[in-house]
């Protein structure tokens, strides 16, 4: 507290006193003396109201002061009691969950939408080939057919194309309505097809052409799956188990593939359950059927062909929403195949069994007959590496009757006997190779494969009928526009290529590579009887035609989610 402020009355009260003369008589004073005592005394009075005014505010602020403690003494209290009520209650609650760890990040190429999990993938393509027989085929060659014998102007001219085609786009869409259910679609498509020339035979190559659409339900606690839409075929080849997406096609820049490869990319239903921690998996699919004949119908005419027995009901011309120009079979059930596949740890191993049912009628002037006949096969194949993580070597096939349009060459799946019956053909498909990855930006491969039929003919008076007849005039095979014609069945072709695929920059920005390859295709046919016009031969003299192409492809392709 400031004394100054006590003692400065008690001063000014001493000075009137003395100034008045306490200490002596009292005597008369001047005017002069009385003003300044009553000054000396009001300056005394204002002092002591100030004095007054400060006592006064400094009670009402000790009282302030001491509520304010009150009132912080009163929320202490209360924050206690809640604490301690917090305190009690999270004693008596269970323990609280440890944090969910942070998702890593998405790959390349996939975002969210809400629940369902997107990725893109695919690439474009500049590519280019140079075939030394003209097939006046885009970047997917013809193994078969599509190389002429020497009769066709076609065989002594060099043929050269570059194309975009094979650009490819894939959508995944992934859902998990829960912790063991995993929903999936898949879309992929490409460019490599035309309005005139899709079909359903094998790779059911529909402008814009959809290479795969569809959906998978996956269980894992039951290990199993189910597919639905088009796919690879179940006879199609697999790296691991016989998981979608997972199937073992070759490397090639052809976009035929390999002869002697097995496969085909149609609509499906198919179950696919796993054992042993996925060491075995089992799995049935129905698939589209499709039969291919060594004689069909001329579209757009929708001209039958006809045998002894009467005119050839198998194949019509194409109706609403599939392709005029072409032929479809006349298939009354699907295509079943039972595959069961083996990954004990070394290698994968696989085995299945195929069964199709070939249908038609065969019509007369007032009636016909309905002929229906079961062709399948049984096909198998393995993967093992040689060099963990630098070379594998690879074999497949299928043999049986009906399989061709499950090779990649494409020969006829039956023929017709004399009186119109379906007469399936017999034939066995293989391909084996090596794939290596002497460094992780390059992969070379080699592969080489055949696939061969066998006879199946009848003569009736001088109608020829079936396929590799041997009563055929071949004659003319050999000559340039030879008047003779040239009406030979491919018995087998043969591959044999090599190339490579090196991706020379990669990164969060995609993916650049490039590849080359070369191939080799060699056609044989059967036999038939050469009987040149003005010339004489022995009796009985035969021919065998044979063909060949030298293929070299190229291919600069951008991944840009890989």
């Amino acid at each position: 507290m400031n004394r100054t402020k006590f003692f400065r009355p008690a001063l000014l009260a001493a000075s009137a006193l003395t100034a008045v003369g306490l200490s002596r008589p009292a005597v008369a004073q001047t005017d002069t003396q009385i003003q300044a005592i009553e000054s000396q005394i009001k300056a005394l009075q204002s002092e002591l109201s100030h004095l007054k005014n400060e006592l006064g505010a400094r009670d009402r602020a000790v009282k302030a002061a001491q509520e304010q403690a009150k009132a912080a003494q009163t929320q202490a209290a209360q924050a206690q009691a809640q604490a301690a009520a917090a305190q009690a209650q999270a004693a008596a609650a269970p323990p609280a969950p440890p944090p969910a760890p942070a998702k890593p990040p998405l790959p390349q190429g996939t975002f969210q939408v809400g629940g369902v999990t997107v990725t893109l993938g695919g690439f474009t393509a500049a590519e280019g080939v140079w075939r030394s027989r003209n097939q006046a085929a885009s970047i997917n060659s013809n193994f078969n057919t599509g190389i002429p014998f020497r009769n066709n102007s076609n065989y002594y001219i060099p043929e050269f194309r570059m194309t975009a085609q094979q650009s490819r786009l894939t959508l995944l869409a992934q859902g998990q309505p829960d912790d063991v259910t995993k929903l999936a679609g898949y879309f992929a498509m490409d460019f490599l097809s035309a309005g005139s020339s899709s079909n359903s035979n094998e790779s059911n190559s529909y402008t814009l052409r959809v290479r795969e659409a569809y959906a998978t339900y996956a269980r894992s606690d039951l290990d199993l799956y189910v597919l639905g839409g088009q796919s690879w075929s179940l006879a199609t080849m697999y790296r691991i188990g016989l998981v979608p997406r997972q199937e073992n096609v070759p490397l090639t820049i052809d976009a035929q593939y390999v002869v002697g490869f097995n496969w085909a990319r149609q609509t499906q239903l198919r179950v696919a359950k796993g054992f042993d921690n996925d060491r075995f998996t089992a799995g049935l699919s129905l698939e589209e059927p499709q039969t291919t004949f060594s004689s069909s119908v001329s579209c757009p005419a929708g001209t039958q062909p006809t045998v002894p027995g009467g005119t050839l009901e198998y194949t019509q011309c194409g109706g609403p929403n599939v392709n005029s120009l072409q032929g479809y079979s006349d298939n009354n059930a699907p295509d079943i195949i039972a595959k069961i596949a083996a990954d004990p740890g070394f290698g994968h191993y696989e085995l299945y069994g195929l069964m199709r049912f070939l249908g038609g009628r065969v019509s007369n002037v007032g009636g016909g007959t309905n002929y229906n006949t079961v062709g399948g096969g049984i096909g198998g194949g393995l993967i093992v590496p040689l060099i963990s993580k630098k070379l594998d070597f690879q074999v497949s096939g299928l043999v049986g009757s009906g399989i061709g349009r499950y090779g990649s060459a494409q020969l006829p799946d039956a023929t017709f006997n004399a009186q119109g019956k379906i007469e399936p053909l017999q034939e066995y498909q293989v391909m084996g190779g090596f794939v290596g990855h002497p460094v992780p930006a390059v992969d070379i491969y080699a592969y080489a494969g055949t696939e061969q039929t066998y006879r199946n003919y009848q003569s009736v008076g001088n109608v020829n009928v079936g396929y590799g007849n041997p009563n055929v005039n071949l004659a003319g095979c050999g000559v340039e526009l030879s008047p003779l014609g040239c009406s030979a069945n491919t018995s087998g072709i043969v591959e044999g290529t090599v190339g490579f695929w090196w991706r020379f920059l990669k990164g969060s920005y995609g993916t650049m590579q490039m590849g080359a390859q070369y191939e080799y295709i060699g056609r044989s046919a059967f036999s038939g009887l050469y009987k040149p016009t003005g010339v004489t031969v022995p009796p009985g003299s035969q021919t065998t035609p044979t063909s060949n192409d030298n293929m070299f492809l190229f291919s600069f392709r951008y991944l840009p989610f890989q």
